[in-house]
């Protein structure tokens, strides 16, 4: 930590490195394309996950909870408590519905 209390200046290391020298690439991919298409791709997969049925349904959610969890991942040293607790709690949604549509229980 700092002089300000934050971590700012510290280098990840390990599987936290890997994963954000990964993350680089589609990172800057996502920043260069405008945001409406990620939005309407957001939309999309929302769209697919609460109009369709059993396991295409189930495929919208799970890849933009695969997303949604990458990104928490990324954010998650720089994240407050409430932060941390509100990716979890939609997460933890996004896998229910897409389990529920899997198993046609809504």
């Amino acid at each position: 930590m700092d002089a300000r209390g934050d971590q700012a200046g510290t280098q990840a290391t390990g599987l936290r490195a890997t994963i954000e020298r990964w993350s680089a690439a589609p990172v800057v991919f996502l920043h260069r394309i405008p945001r409406w298409t990620l939005l309407a791709a957001v939309f999309v997969l929302l769209a697919i996950g609460m109009i369709g049925s059993g396991w295409v349904a189930a495929a919208g959610l799970l890849v933009l909870a695969a997303v949604l969890a990458w990104f928490a991942y990324l954010n998650w040293p720089a994240l407050d408590g409430s932060g941390r607790i509100l990716r979890i709690v939609a997460l933890v949604i996004l896998v229910g519905f897409a389990v529920g549509r899997a198993l046609e229980q809504f």
